[in-house]
C-alpha cells in the first residue's frame, strides 16, 4: 500500500503516535523510508504527538452528572480519598496534571476525557485548585 500511495503523489505521511499499538510506528516508519528511497522520491514523515491531557480521578460513588452552567471545584487530589463527587472534579497528582492546572487562566476552556467534558475556568484558587463552569 505504501508504494501505491507514494506513486499516487503522497509526499508526507502522518503517523498518529497517540493511538499506536505496540510496534506500529517502528514497523511503518522504516517501510516509508525504504520505499521512498527505492522509488527515488522525497517523502516526509510527520510524527503527530499527543498533547497533554486532563485525566480525572476515580468516582467517590455514583456517576456525577455535569449540569451546563454549574460551577464546580476542579483540582488535584489532596489525598487518596479526594475522589470525584458532586461539586468537585479531581485529577491524579501527576507532574503533567499539576503543570496543566498551574498554567490555567481565567477564561480558558479545558477539555476533559478527550473532549467529552468541557469546562471554562472562572477562578484560579491556587496552584492546584480552580473553579470551573460546565460548558458541556
Amino acid at each position: 500500500m505504501i508504494p501505491k500511495m507514494i506513486e499516487a503523489g503522497t509526499d508526507i505521511f502522518r503517523l498518529n503516535c497517540s493511538h499506536r499499538r505496540g510496534g506500529d510506528f517502528e514497523r511503518v516508519y522504516p517501510l516509508i523510508r525504504k520505499y521512498a528511497r527505492m522509488m527515488g522520491k522525497r517523502v516526509e514523515v510527520l510524527g503527530d504527538l499527543q498533547g497533554p491531557k486532563f485525566r480525572v480521578a476515580e468516582l467517590a460513588g455514583e456517576p456525577v452528572p455535569l449540569v451546563e452552567g454549574e460551577v464546580l471545584e476542579f483540582g488535584i487530589c489532596k489525598d487518596d480519598d479526594d475522589n470525584i463527587r458532586p461539586g468537585r472534579i479531581t485529577m491524579k497528582p501527576t507532574i503533567e496534571q499539576k503543570a496543566l492546572v498551574r498554567a490555567a487562566k481565567v477564561g480558558i476552556d479545558l477539555l476533559i476525557e478527550d473532549g467529552l467534558m468541557k469546562v471554562n475556568v472562572v477562578e484560579v484558587v491556587s496552584e492546584t485548585e480552580l473553579k470551573v463552569k460546565v460548558v458541556r
